[in-house]
């Protein structure tokens, strides 16, 4: 998905964008760059097209919808699609036991540590699943890495909103 796309999805829907494109980013779906997603929902903030306070709850609620269905993902299917997955990606299997090994050690400051790691934060919900770490933990764990993530990314937007536009010819 290109930025004009984007833009165009954002502006013509707004909050409903913003969750549908944010939460199929936290689906690890390719094409659905944070670095691109999250600065623009603070552009589009920045030049009045939605609040920044709505435009944060809706991406915290997407981005930890999105989790959590990694995270029942790995706590109901788990071994068999951990096992599918290194099989038709063999270079994530050692990625994906470091992260089995370091939830397990660090649990809850593992999840959110691992939310503020690009390429971990996706992905980290999985073994959370797969260990099957409590869920109210999980989630809290999850919900202010989530936010600390977001907030960073779309605040960035925010405020620099206009230089972005200018320096991609947009203004």
């Amino acid at each position: 998905m290109d930025l004009g796309t984007l833009t165009y999805y954002f502006t013509r829907y707004g909050a409903i964008a913003i969750f549908v494109i944010v939460f199929l980013e936290y689906l690890n779906l390719p094409g659905f760059p944070a670095g691109i997603i999250m600065p623009l929902s603070g552009i589009m903030a920045a030049k009045g097209n939605i609040h920044f306070f709505w435009v944060m709850t809706v991406s915290l609620a997407a981005g930890l919808l999105g989790s959590l269905a990694l995270y029942a993902l790995g706590r109901k299917g788990g071994e068999v699609f951990l096992n599918a997955y290194t099989r038709r990606f063999p270079r994530q299997k050692e990625v994906l036991e470091k992260n089995l090994e370091w939830i397990r050690q660090k649990g809850c400051m593992g999840v959110f540590v691992g939310k503020l790691l690009p390429m971990v934060r996706t992905i980290v919900s999985i073994p959370a699943g797969v260990v099957k770490m409590d869920l109210m933990k999980y989630t809290v764990s999850s919900a202010c890495g989530i936010l600390i993530w977001n907030f960073a990314f779309i605040g960035a937007g925010y405020v620099l909103g206009d230089q972005v536009f200018q320096l991609l010819g947009m203004a």
